[in-house]
C-alpha cells in the first residue's frame, strides 16, 4: 500500500514540469527519485538489489550499442542502431585502455546469444570490471523493443550510504506516465526494504537542474 499522498504528488510533478517548461534546456532534462532511508545499519543488515521494468521509458537518452552476429548486425544497421562485430572488438586486442574508452562510448551493451560466451575471450575480463557487460538478445528479439526495455528498467541497490538516487523518467512525459513509473519505482523500492515503509524517511523527486520537490 503506498503512502504517497496523490494530490502531494501531483503537485511536485506540475511543480518540476513547469519548472522544465519556464527554464526550457536544450535537452531532455532527467527526473529524479531521490530516497532517503532509516532504521538500516549498512554494516549489518543485509544490503538489498532489485530491478523493475516501469511501465514507460525512463531514460531516452541511454544509448546501447549492440554486439552483434551477421543476422544482428544487419538488423542493427537497418534501425540506425549503434553496431559493431567481433572483428571489431578484436582489433581492440585487450587493450585495457582501449576496451575502457569503447565501454565509456555507451551506457550499457547487448550482444547476439552466440557471442556472448566468445566476448570475455576477445576483449578480456574489462567489459565485465566497467559494468558493462552485454545483455544477451536471441536472433527473433526485436532489438528496439529490447532497447527499449532496457531504457524502462530501473535498478535500486544500497551500498554504504543510506541515500539512493534513481531516473525514473523525464520532463518530456505526461504527468499520468510519469506518475505511474514514480509509484511503480517507490512501490518496489519499498518491496525491498527489511520493515518496507518504516525504513523510508524521506522521498524527493526532482528534474536535473531542478529545485527538489518533497514527496514522503
Amino acid at each position: 500500500m503506498s503512502k504517497i499522498q496523490p494530490v502531494v504528488l501531483a503537485d511536485a510533478m506540475k511543480a518540476i514540469l513547469d519548472h522544465a517548461a519556464d527554464k526550457k534546456r536544450s535537452f531532455n532534462e532527467s527526473i529524479e527519485l531521490h530516497v532517503n532511508l532509516k532504521n538500516y545499519d549498512t554494516q549489518k543488515d543485509k544490503r538489498f538489489s532489485g530491478s523493475i521494468p516501469l511501465p514507460h521509458v525512463a531514460r531516452p537518452r541511454m544509448s546501447v550499442c549492440i554486439i552483434g552476429d551477421a543476422y544482428h548486425y544487419e538488423q542493427a544497421a537497418r534501425h540506425d542502431i549503434p553496431k559493431m562485430n567481433i572483428e571489431d572488438l578484436k582489433k581492440l586486442n585487450k587493450n585495457k585502455k582501449l576496451v575502457k574508452k569503447m565501454c565509456a562510448g555507451f551506457n550499457a551493451f547487448i550482444a547476439s546469444e552466440s557471442l556472448i560466451r566468445t566476448i570475455p575471450k576477445v576483449v578480456g575480463p574489462h567489459m565485465n570490471r566497467a559494468g558493462k557487460f552485454p545483455t544477451a538478445v536471441a536472433q527473433g528479439d526485436d532489438l528496439t523493443a529490447k532497447i527499449n526495455d532496457m531504457r524502462s528498467t530501473i535498478k535500486f541497490q544500497l551500498k554504504k550510504v543510506l541515500n539512493l538516487g534513481i531516473v525514473v523518467g523525464h520532463v518530456e512525459m505526461t504527468a499520468e506516465d510519469l506518475r505511474q513509473n514514480i509509484l511503480k519505482s517507490i512501490n518496489f523500492l519499498v518491496s525491498l526494504l527489511k520493515k518496507n515503509w518504516q525504513n523510508v524517511k524521506s522521498l524527493y523527486i526532482k528534474s536535473t537542474f531542478g529545485p527538489g520537490q518533497r514527496i514522503y
